[in-house]
């Protein structure tokens, strides 16, 4: 059997499209139901009608109104708390230890290449910060690097200080360590 050609297929016949499902007549349950759900509306209606107004005003189901003899308000206390105006007058005295100087230094390290000129392409973008950076140059088994490095730093918050400065400008991954160039 050769394969049908859909494309080059004329219009279709009446004898080859099946006939049209025929569209079912409301049936007696559908009439019933819409007549028994108007006949509820209607008993509902008449029944809200019957009972408008029938209720009756007594005395009984109003309170009748309290009356009250209007007492003057009581006088303002007097402050009890005596810290308002002691507190302007005591002085806090709050001891402070000195932090101790440590002879550690630290480095950040924020890039490491195999050419000088992203080296010196990621110091100049340091520089356009205020941040003072180096390149250091190292031999190792794997050739020769170039390292740009920050520091030294005093304390590691410093470093951390400028590595967050770095991170707002896109500047991510710098590393900080213990200082150890010589």
């Amino acid at each position: 059997m050769a394969p049908r050609d859909y494309k080059k297929r004329g219009p279709a016949t009446k004898k080859n499209t099946p006939p049209a499902p025929e569209k079912p007549a409301l049936g007696i349950k559908v009439i019933l139901v819409g007549v028994i759900g108007l006949i509820g509306l209607l008993a509902m209606a008449y029944g809200l009608y019957a009972i408008n107004g029938s209720a009756e005003d007594t005395p009984a189901s109003t309170p009748a109104p309290i009356e009250k003899k209007a007492e003057p308000l009581p006088e303002k206390p007097k402050e009890k708390w005596s810290y308002i105006k002691d507190l302007p007058e005591k002085e806090v005295e709050v001891e402070v230890p000195e932090r101790e100087k440590s002879d550690k230094l630290y480095q950040m390290q924020c890039a490491s290449f195999r050419s000088n000129n992203p080296a010196e392409t990621m110091k100049a973008k340091i520089a356009f910060m205020g941040i003072e950076s180096q390149i250091k140059v190292t031999e190792g088994k794997n050739g020769k690097w170039y390292r740009v490095v920050l520091g030294p730093y005093q304390t590691k918050r410093d470093a951390e200080r400028d590595r967050h400065r770095l991170q707002n400008n896109r500047i991510n991954g710098c590393k900080i360590w213990l200082w150890n160039w010589k």
